[in-house]
């Protein structure tokens, strides 16, 4: 019977080893022993989850993205990460970044009581049990800014947007839920903040060959991690992307258990819209409050019977000219013809603006005489002449009207009487941006384009008059015939 009962220790005392050493090796399963009540079997999301972490953390690839609802075990999946890696490599040097101080504080203060963590029950599996040689150093236990024994310098540093990051280096970086609610997401200059401080801060503590992972949910396209995908793949980069709905696209539900399908129809049905589709669905929230909901395109060019410009000149800085060029049919539709919208000085502006006049034959050119506006439209009139060009009417008008107010009233006439070419998108990546980013509420960081585009719809209204009963005959535009 003693025997019995020493070899049933050893092949327990075994099986533990066994289970202690794929912890070390394989980063779920070290989440399943030390937080098996979040980590369970049934929770198949987790697991792949922690896989793509540490498939991230392995890869090649410098940035990594995985997108998930909240309460779900994002911030507790991260903390760990965090333990694991700091237990495999002592000479890692890990920075988190989250939206404020205090969870950042969190944050590091949950890795640094876990790796403290004292053995009082044998029953109980903690840190040194997994990785025994490693100890945070002594004196060194500050709750966000610490070090292991035998590191060089730092191990781990918690910051945030308005936190400390300079004189510290990084092998990874984790930003973690940046955004914290719907009126950050609608607010263009927090959105500017955030991607300042990522570029300029945090982006230069990255070591090389270091690797950045961003956890959190999609808020707006404009977010960090939004900006993030669209700036690392324009450099060609391979951003591998993980997105996590709640309301899964076969109607199941990611976890039952910790968000119902009950549950969830009444969070639709008590909650904003869009704060469910950003939360749960990582839907940015902006798409589903932008003003512009449509635009209507076309492949070919029709009869005009007008040429016509509208241009928004810049007031301040860091703004934008927005000098938009269509033809207008006989039934007062307007085809986009061309769009000059640029933050270059008048100098560059001017003849280029006269140029176009003389390519599309421009009919009359509207130009707002605001700030310099007048200016501005007597400027191109004096190029016009200088290359030979009298054949466009230069109107210059004040512009006094509120033009968040014009800009929202005259939005369902955009939608439905503006005509942009197919490629519109490509030809003017930067006004199409704005037009469809755009926000029916929230600070916006410009409306030249949707001040411009606008104006179209308010100039063709003036000059409209109802459709003859017979039929039109159509002069086309000598330049379009």
């Amino acid at each position: 019977m003693k025997a019995l009962k020493e070899t049933k220790r050893s092949i327990d005392q075994l099986q533990v080893q066994i289970e202690l050493e794929l912890a070390r090796r394989d980063f779920y399963y070290y989440c399943c022993l030390k937080d098996p009540r979040l980590y369970k079997p049934s929770r198949t999301y987790l697991k792949l989850f922690c896989d793509t972490l540490q498939r991230m953390s392995e890869s090649k690839d410098p940035i990594g993205v995985i997108e998930a609802p909240p309460r779900h075990g994002k911030s507790r999946t991260a903390q760990l990460f965090v333990e694991w890696t700091l237990g495999r490599d002592h000479s890692a040097q890990i920075m988190t970044g989250s939206y404020n101080e205090t969870l950042s504080q969190t944050f590091a203060k949950s890795v640094r009581n876990s790796i403290q963590e004292l053995k009082v029950n044998d029953d109980r599996i903690v840190y040194t049990d997994i990785f025994p040689g490693t100890r945070i150093r002594d004196g060194d236990a500050a709750m966000n800014l610490w070090a292991l024994e035998g590191a060089r310098t730092f191990s781990y540093l918690a910051t945030s947007p308005s936190g400390p990051a300079t004189g510290f280096g990084c092998t990874l970086m984790i930003i973690d839920d940046i955004i914290k609610s719907k009126e950050e997401a609608y607010n263009e200059r927090v959105l500017d903040r955030h991607w300042d401080w990522f570029t300029n801060t945090m982006l230069s503590r990255l070591e090389e060959g270091g690797k950045i992972i961003f956890i959190g949910t999609r808020w707006a396209t404009g977010d960090l991690i939004g900006r993030a995908l669209k700036h690392f793949r324009s450099l060609d980069y391979n951003v591998p992307e993980v997105k996590l709905k709640a309301l899964q696209d076969d109607g199941t539900m990611l976890c039952d258990d910790i968000l119902s399908r009950a549950t969830y129809d009444m969070r639709v049905k008590s909650t904003d819209r869009d704060i469910v589709l950003a939360n749960y669905q990582q839907e940015p929230i902006d798409l589903e409050g932008r003003l512009y909901s449509s635009f209507k395109t076309y492949s070919e060019p029709v009869g005009y019977h007008k040429i016509l410009s509208y241009t928004d000149t810049a007031d301040e800085g860091n703004d934008y000219l927005c000098a938009i060029i269509y033809g207008l049919t006989p039934m007062y539709e307007a085809y986009v013809l061309d769009v000059c919208y640029t933050q270059e000085p008048m100098e560059i502006t001017e003849p280029r603006i006269a140029e176009m006049f003389l390519e599309h034959r421009v009919d009359v050119a509207y130009i707002e005489s605001n700030n310099g506006g007048r200016g501005f439209a007597r400027a191109v009139e004096d190029r016009m002449q200088r290359i030979g060009w009298n054949g466009t009417k230069v109107v210059w008008f004040h512009q006094s009207n509120n033009k968040d107010a014009r800009i929202l009233s005259n939005s369902t006439w955009v939608m439905d009487h503006v005509y942009y070419p197919n490629n519109w998108m490509d030809r003017w990546p930067d006004y199409a941006e704005s037009m469809v980013r755009y926000q029916r509420e929230g600070k916006n960081k410009n409306d030249d384009a949707e001040d411009a585009t606008t104006g179209i719809a308010e100039i063709v209204k003036t000059i409209m008059q109802p459709p003859k009963q017979h039929a039109v005959t159509v002069r086309p535009h000598p330049h379009y015939a």
